[in-house]
């Protein structure tokens, strides 16, 4: 299979091809997600959450998003890999935002950064496409945001926020941007946005219509994730399967049944004895 870019991405939207997104945060994972075909890998600062034990995605720094982008990279051939720019790395100086982007891309191997807000970012969405780097924005409930939110709630209910959005997502269109993440807005906004961007809409708790969805691949998966937002579909519970393994292998060892003779290693006889007699005295 080809390798997913830009290009594809919104030739897939013309030819109403969904496109799929989930997120890797480490080598293993990011091989599975790639060999299953997954367009776009995401490393999303909701690793502060998922994987460093943060009670939110704030403390997340660009030093732990390029550790894990490099460990994303090594592991994916085909997908696209779009990296989370973390809290306030790119507010301020647009230098220091350029920075950020140049080791995620740089040193990450990211192809593409992406980062929450609507009108508010245009002008550092343009400057970024306009220096090279691929942008992929991001709409609605905006996790870096949850305290000025007032916490992790649906976003375009009434008719005030729901032009907001609208204009965000175009916003975010003439700016350069390639994609936009919607999260937890109404399905039907979601279909009308969606319908008045020529670029591609990647929905998570969007509804249906968006170009396509991503999900944290910990929800996905049942694997260690304790919140189950309304959003999220499990399409296993990989989480219960290891800790079943794992009593299995504390009783094997605590009943002294592993390691059997087909798990270990022997030694000759002959070299036994050798052993053993090299310290002996007569």
């Amino acid at each position: 299979m080809s390798k997913v870019t830009t290009s594809k991405l919104k030739s897939m939207k013309q030819n109403k091809e969904a496109i799929t997104m989930v997120t890797a945060y480490d080598y293993p994972t990011a091989k599975v997600v790639d060999q299953a075909g997954i367009d776009i890998i995401l490393v999303g600062d909701s690793l502060g959450m998922v994987v460093l034990g943060y009670d939110s995605t704030l403390p997340v720094t660009v030093d732990d998003m390029l550790h894990h982008t490099k460990a994303v990279t090594r592991g994916s051939t085909r997908a696209m890999v779009v990296t989370d720019l973390p809290f306030l790395a790119y507010h301020g100086s647009f230098d220091r935002t350029l920075e950020a982007c140049a080791r995620l891309i740089q040193q990450g191997n990211a192809h593409a950064v992406k980062l929450e807000g609507g009108q508010e970012m245009k002008e550092t969405v343009f400057k970024l496409t306009q220096a090279g780097v691929p942008v992929m924005g991001h709409i609605g409930l905006t996790p870096q945001s949850v305290n000025q939110l007032g916490g992790y709630k649906v976003q375009g209910k009434d008719l005030e926020t729901a032009r907001r959005l609208v204009e965000d997502a175009k916003a975010l269109e003439e700016a350069g941007a390639f994609a936009i993440v919607m999260e937890c807005i109404p399905t039907e906004l979601a279909k009308k946005i969606s319908e008045e961007v020529s670029i591609p809409t990647i929905g998570i708790g969007a509804g249906p219509y968006c170009d396509g969805q991503v999900l944290v691949f910990h929800d996905l998966l049942g694997f260690a994730s304790e919140l189950k937002p309304k959003f999220v579909k499990h399409y296993a519970q990989i989480g219960i399967q290891m800790t079943e393994a794992l009593e299995q292998y504390k009783h094997d060892v605590k009943q002294r049944a592993f390691p059997q003779e087909e798990h270990s290693f022997t030694i000759k006889e002959e070299v036994l004895q050798q052993l053993y007699g090299a310290g002996r005295t007569e």
